[in-house]
């Protein structure tokens, strides 16, 4: 298309009101750094445009959305060989604190579509994510992401702001004809690809848990969760709660634990000091909240009960030990560190020299930090993790001597729990006796929990219901 032509469009597009965006996302506009890597540049300069906070630095004192820090949802070295799906699209914006709407060619239709791009257009509140096959323009290229930066309404034509820079600079194309690439199907999938509608999360978004699907089999552990459990919970006779805990433990994928993470708060000591900001101690002290807030839940309780005793009244049931040893979350939350700092899980990462520290502060209880050098190519680099803890019982203290800790810091029986809490509603309809069926509703209902520990709950159930819809992925642009 001639550049006159091209200018003229843009003219009229935003002297009709349908570029409200453009500025905010030609402000971040980048080439995404990989092949593919174009659902992550999509992504990130959407967040920047939406003045998100990353909630961590990029480089220097900068806190800024690139694409290579988009690795919550799959490792970055598997994107670079693979790409990344539309679902996984959707969970990466949900971990960064976006509000997302998916809506997939096949549950939608052309109208809908011209009317959510007139929407997002017309503001700058919300913005348009496409995932579309090329060939419906007769580019090279299979599949694609890349954001709308406008709309001309008279021509009934879409701005796509290609992140494939090196490949197609930003040009106009007939709606309809886009709506024809992106009605089509991710091979990888087996679904249709689709858009997005993104916008900033007006509340918290994920404080101390995420979904993580950095393992291979989680999609195994997914599956388990949103299909496999409803129907065995059919073939089952289950009498009470910890008969419930005992199917859903006792036929569990062994990558359970991988699924459910809690995140620690990563600091670089860039000058040697232990002193921590008020930022940093304000997140902590959020954390914390989450976590005595879950702990004072009464399925947090069925569930260190059932951990605790009914484990062992389960026949084949691998012991889940709820009482971790702290150099044991010392090694994970290193890995955690080096994950985040490298933008990689790689078994070439080494943690080294793990030290457990007690930082007095203003607060009457100490802080634990985690301390480690991190070695990945040959590169030492320091890094250290806050744990955030919560004394639910006064007799349950932590050994650090014996580098035993029973129940303060995050552990198994908290992630099950928190797991619990995300399973679908109707997870437990299957269940035969009325009786249980209404506990374990009441016990996993979410409008009953405090605000802080709703919205966590209600993240990482925004979280799995993405996942779920990339179930039988083998991640592909």
């Amino acid at each position: 298309m001639a550049r006159e032509l091209t200018e003229q469009l843009f003219t009229e597009a935003l002297a009709g009101g349908t570029a409200e965006g453009f500025f905010k996302l030609i402000s971040y506009y980048q080439t995404q750094s990989e092949p593919a890597y174009c659902g992550l540049a999509t992504l990130a300069i959407v967040l920047n445009a939406l003045a998100i906070d990353p909630g961590r630095t990029w480089k220097g004192p900068w806190r800024w959305f690139d694409d290579s820090m988009l690795d919550c949802c799959e490792p970055l070295e598997k994107i670079k060989t693979q790409g990344i799906t539309f679902g996984k699209v959707a969970c990466l914006a949900v971990c960064n604190g976006a509000q997302v709407e998916t809506f997939r060619a096949d549950q939608s239709c052309l109208e809908d579509f011209r009317k959510h791009v007139i929407s997002c257009t017309s503001s700058d509140d919300c913005h348009l994510i496409v995932s579309y096959h090329r060939a419906a323009f007769k580019q090279t290229g299979t599949g694609h992401f890349s954001p709308i930066g406008g709309y001309h309404a008279g021509k009934d034509m879409v701005l796509i702001l290609d992140v494939a820079r090196f490949k197609y600079p930003p040009h106009w194309v007939p709606l309809p004809l886009l709506w024809e690439g992106m009605n089509t199907i991710d091979k990888a999938t087996g679904h249709h690809r689709g858009f997005m509608v993104i916008s900033k999360l007006q509340k918290a978004t994920s404080i101390l848990y995420t979904m993580s699907c950095r393992h291979e089999g989680w999609n195994i552990v997914a599956k388990y969760l949103t299909e496999d459990i409803p129907h065995m919970f059919c073939s089952g006779n289950l009498k009470d709660v910890n008969d419930v805990l005992c199917m859903v433990f006792k036929s569990a994928p062994p990558d359970l634990r991988e699924f459910i993470k809690w995140i620690a708060e990563v600091r670089r000591p860039d000058d040697g000091s232990t002193i921590l900001s008020e930022e940093e101690k304000g997140r902590l002290t959020l954390k914390e909240e989450v976590l005595k807030q879950l702990r004072e839940t009464e399925l947090f309780k069925q569930v260190t009960r059932f951990l605790a005793i009914g484990s062992s009244l389960c026949n084949n049931v691998a012991p889940l030990d709820y009482k971790e040893r702290l150099a044991d979350i010392a090694a994970n939350v290193c890995c955690q560190g080096a994950e985040l700092l490298t933008g990689r899980s790689s078994n070439k990462l080494c943690c080294k020299e793990t030290n457990v520290k007690l930082i007095k502060d203003d607060s009457k209880d100490p802080i634990t930090m985690v301390s480690g050098t991190v070695i990945t190519d040959g590169t030492e680099q320091t890094v250290d993790m806050l744990i955030p803890s919560s004394q639910t019982e006064p007799g349950c203290l932590c050994d650090f001597e014996k580098n035993d800790c029973c129940g303060i810091h995050p552990s198994i029986g908290d992630g099950l729990t928190a797991l619990l809490f995300a399973l679908p509603q109707d997870t437990w309809l299957s269940l035969k006796e009325e009786k249980l069926r209404g506990q374990m509703k009441g016990l996993t209902s979410v409008d009953s929990l405090p605000t802080l520990l709703q919205e966590e709950v209600l993240h990482l159930q925004r979280q799995l219901h993405f996942l779920k819809a990339d179930l039988n992925v083998s991640s592909s642009t």
